[in-house]
């Protein structure tokens, strides 16, 4: 049995159609609105790929299905910022270099997003305790913490290039 479900995705109003009430929000994001930064991974909500934030809290889009999310408002890493104008995390993850393959990065900067968003300054420690759910076999860590210190002050300052 179809429902239809109206979901705000980057501050865009979208009504869907999915065939079943346990749709998962990942399935609408990549192949009806085809924002393709939301990656899968595991599908069951184990390597941080699929997150995007719901309400502005980091969430596995594999495991959330459609009838979760109505009335809510979801980012994927498509909305943080324009080509225009980059979120900071998005320039500094650029500046820093901080991935090779790319895969993981959507969700490590999502989660990273929550952390920004939630205030104070984050620690290395609450950095790296933040992403480690998040599976990355790149080996890029180092420069991802570092990406994100930056972009942590970019965002306090307000200083974004």
């Amino acid at each position: 049995m179809s429902t239809t479900h109206t979901i705000v995705v980057n501050r865009q109003s979208h009504q869907v159609t999915v065939d079943h009430y346990e749709t998962p929000l990942l399935y609408v994001l990549r192949d009806d609105l085809r924002l393709k930064g939301t990656r899968f991974g595991c599908g069951n909500g184990s390597c941080g790929s699929c997150t995007v934030l719901v309400d502005g809290h980091a969430q596995r889009s594999c495991e959330l299905p459609m009838w979760s999310v109505e009335g809510k408002s979801i980012t994927t890493v498509e909305g943080l910022g324009t080509l225009d104008r980059l979120h900071p995390l998005q320039r500094a993850f650029i500046d820093f270099q901080a991935g090779q393959c790319g895969y993981c990065l959507s969700g490590i900067i999502m989660t990273a997003a929550e952390l920004i968003g939630s205030g104070g300054e984050p620690s290395r420690e609450k950095i790296v305790a933040a992403l480690d759910a998040n599976l990355c076999r790149c080996g890029a860590h180092t420069r991802i913490v570092k990406a994100i210190e930056a972009a942590w002050k970019a965002s306090a300052t307000g200083v974004v290039r």
